[in-house]
C-alpha cells in the first residue's frame, strides 16, 4: 500500500543517509575499491530476490547509488524502507567486518 506524505517522512527519520527525490527513495554508498563496490552490488541482488522488490542500481567505480520505489504501488511502501535498512545493514556489515 502506498505510504501516505506523513507516514513516508516518518520513515525518512529512521533512514538519515537515505534522501526523497519524487517518488523514490536514494542513497549513495562509498567504498574503498571497485571490487568491494561490485561485492555489495552483488550483496543487494541477494537481497532484492529473496524480497522480489529490485532497486534501481548505479555503480560509479567506487560509489554504489541505490534508488527505491514501488511500481504496482504508484509510489513509496514499507517494503522499499524495509528494504533500505536491508542494504544499510548489508553495507555495515561489509564495511566493519575484517576482509
Amino acid at each position: 500500500m502506498k505510504l501516505e506524505e506523513a507516514q513516508i517522512q516518518q520513515r525518512l527519520t529512521e533512514l538519515p543517509d537515505w534522501q526523497r527525490e519524487d517518488k523514490f527513495i536514494t542513497r549513495r554508498y562509498k567504498f574503498s575499491t571497485f571490487p568491494d563496490a561490485i561485492r555489495f552490488v552483488n550483496r543487494v541482488a541477494d537481497i532484492s530476490e529473496a524480497r522480489n522488490h529490485h532497486p534501481f542500481i548505479s555503480i560509479d567505480y567506487k560509489f554504489v547509488t541505490l534508488r527505491l520505489t514501488s511500481w504496482h504501488a504508484g509510489g513509496l511502501t514499507d517494503d522499499d524502507f524495509d528494504e533500505a535498512k536491508a542494504f544499510d545493514a548489508a553495507y555495515e556489515e561489509m564495511t566493519t567486518s575484517p576482509k
